[in-house]
């Protein structure tokens, strides 16, 4: 069992359940928080509390996560990982696209977390149900820097630091058009759509999120972005820019058919990107053990300079430092 944990609800997550708040602090499915709270393992201003109870800001809520073995008939995957780097507490990998990071509805297998299952048996004694190891997520398409916990001591120090909003963020972005900004901030609440259940926007009552941008270049209708994310809302970045006017191009979901108003070269390659531009570039956290800081940085992956070469008939520029 872990070492018991805390954190305080913050003036907006009042009126939001127990369970609630506890699953999009920790990125973890609702269900598993219930289990915790049944166990008696969650407590609010040191009292039990119900799944359903409604919090109020300044309340503090203590848990114990329990340790879970993962879902039975999860058998490790063999499959390559691009690993960035590796010690005995945690593996930073370079997550490639069209690969899950963990299993979900309609997705039992072929994801990352079995992958790794392969490669660090050990982490199937780490962290939740279906997810061995895995502190944070990224979406299925997008490509990058992602760290994984190899011992439950690394597991609650990470997981702490990322709902704690102690993990910097930084992604490279390729959109449509040009901000009227070189740089900027966007603070929009994100909600659930309200009809598009798998979708997430922009909508009054949703949670506060904030994105930051900063313009790298701006050729021939497109636009390479530095973006710092500041919280971690679900597709808050593909969301935020399609708020400013500037969705991503390749995405399915949030992205437009800004190519049509392009010169006819550039028109294919814009129209044939299949999946969101936006790849997950430097990470920089404390060690989970030592405290030291850390930085980790994902090479630009080939599809994203193809794109900006096809279109600007440029290689990509240079990019800033750390």
């Amino acid at each position: 069992m872990a070492d018991k944990r805390t954190i305080d609800v913050p003036p907006e997550a009042s009126g939001v359940r127990l369970d609630s708040f506890l699953a999009q602090q920790l990125d973890l499915p609702r269900n598993q928080i219930q289990q915790w709270i049944r166990a008696g393992q969650v407590q609010v201003d040191s009292e039990t509390a119900k799944a359903s109870y409604s919090l109020s800001a300044g309340e503090r809520v203590d848990f114990t996560p329990l340790v879970r073995q993962l879902d039975e008939g999860m058998e490790p995957e063999a499959g390559d990982l691009d690993i960035l780097h590796e010690e005995a507490d945690l593996v930073v990998l370079n997550k490639p696209s069209e690969l899950a990071v963990h299993p979900g509805a309609g997705r039992p297998t072929g994801t990352l977390a079995h992958r790794l299952l392969l490669h660090y048996p050990e982490t199937a004694e780490v962290g939740g149900r279906g997810r061995p190891g895995i502190v944070h997520r990224l979406d299925k398409d997008t490509t990058g820097v992602l760290v994984v916990a190899r011992t439950d001591r690394a597991y609650q120090t990470l997981t702490s630091a990322f709902a704690e909003r102690r993990v910097r963020k930084l992604y490279l972005a390729m959109v449509f058009g040009r901000p009227k900004e070189t740089r900027g901030e966007i603070e929009l609440p994100i909600g659930r759509h309200p009809s598009r259940r798998k979708e997430m926007t922009v909508r009054p009552g949703g949670r506060p999120a904030r994105t930051d941008y900063e313009l790298i270049s701006c050729e021939n209708g497109i636009s390479l972005l530095e973006v710092d994310l500041a919280t971690g809302r679900t597709h808050q970045i593909r969301v935020h820019l399609k708020a400013l006017g500037h969705p991503l191009i390749g995405d399915p979901i949030y992205g437009e058919a800004r190519w049509k108003g392009l010169a006819r070269e550039v028109r294919r390659p814009l129209q044939d990107f299949s999946r969101p531009a936006l790849h997950a570039w430097r990470l920089h956290l404390a060690h989970p053990v030592s405290g030291q800081p850390l930085r980790f940085e994902a090479p630009i992956p080939t599809d994203l300079k193809g794109l900006w070469q096809d279109v600007t008939g440029r290689e990509l520029p240079e990019l800033p430092a750390w």
